[in-house]
């Protein structure tokens, strides 16, 4: 295969240049990756699709990776509950290293074929669950490992690469590469490859949750209301659906916890 995120940057000199040239160039390289994403849009189409398919059913969502890539994963995880209401074990988010390599990198972790079964094994995993690996590079042993024994139980399975042909969307029954090509700073993924990513994760997540009914109109209904601003938006959303005053959607916000079940609530 042709690992085009390891090819030399299409820029040289780079301390040379001014802070603006810095950034300009930074910014003509972003630029080209939600044209790359969107070639890939069949692909997170299947991935979504069979995602929902299996949540609607009882599933879950896990997400395994190794350092940019496995936080990537992490973080769309943990953003799922409060932002649509959902139990923190419908979407789970591991990391080649555990924990501790969220924030310190963990050396080695990543070359491990074996472990992120044994992670995964954690959380009792079955057939109704959906794996998808994310390397940008798609070659992660600790990715590749995972997918092939998930395959090997029946697990559906799914990849985020920045690739094409890698052995990562090989072990995947639904994979999704988003060619980005080389990084403004040589075989630093964290940048465009990285920002492919988060976009596609925005895209699987935000979709499948729309699908599972989590979404009204195009409001987060069932989001937590875990700080004041976000208080403030539901009962604002409350008032918009039940034309009552600021005081009233507040009270009734209030007793319900939650913008869905304060309007169910109003309109019994």
């Amino acid at each position: 295969m042709e690992i085009n995120t390891e090819k030399d940057s299409n820029y040289n000199g780079l301390e040379n240049m001014s802070v603006l040239e810095l950034l300009q160039n930074i910014n003509n390289e972003d630029k080209t990756v939600a044209f790359a994403v969107e070639k890939a849009l069949p692909q997170i189409e299947k991935l979504a699709t069979i995602v929902t398919e299996r949540m609607r059913n009882g599933g879950r969502l896990f997400y395994i990776g190794a350092g940019t890539s496995g936080r990537l994963g992490v973080v769309d995880a943990s953003e799922c509950p409060p932002t649509f209401g959902v139990p923190f074990d419908w979407v789970v988010g591991i990391i080649a290293g555990g924990d501790t390599a969220i924030r310190k990198a963990v050396e080695f972790a990543e070359d491990n074929r074996e472990q992120a079964w044994r992670d995964l094994q954690v959380f009792d995993i079955n057939e109704k669950d959906v794996v998808v690996g994310i390397a940008a590079s798609g070659t992660t042993p600790y990715v590749i490992g995972g997918l092939k024994t998930a395959n090997k139980h029946n697990i559906a399975t799914g990849c985020i690469v920045c690739n094409a042909g890698s052995p990562v969307a090989a072990e995947a029954k639904y994979p999704v590469e988003v060619v980005t090509g080389p990084e403004f700073v040589t075989g630093s993924t964290r940048m465009k490859a990285g920002t492919a990513q988060k976009l596609v994760l925005n895209m699987l997540s935000t979709s499948v949750m729309i699908q599972l009914g989590r979404v009204k109109g195009n409001k987060m209904v069932d989001m937590q209301l875990s700080n004041n601003k976000l208080v403030h938006r539901g009962t604002r959303m409350v008032m918009t659906e039940t034309g009552l005053p600021e005081n009233e959607a507040a009270e009734l916000l209030k007793q319900h916890g939650s913008v869905r079940k304060a309007v169910e609530a109003f309109n019994k």
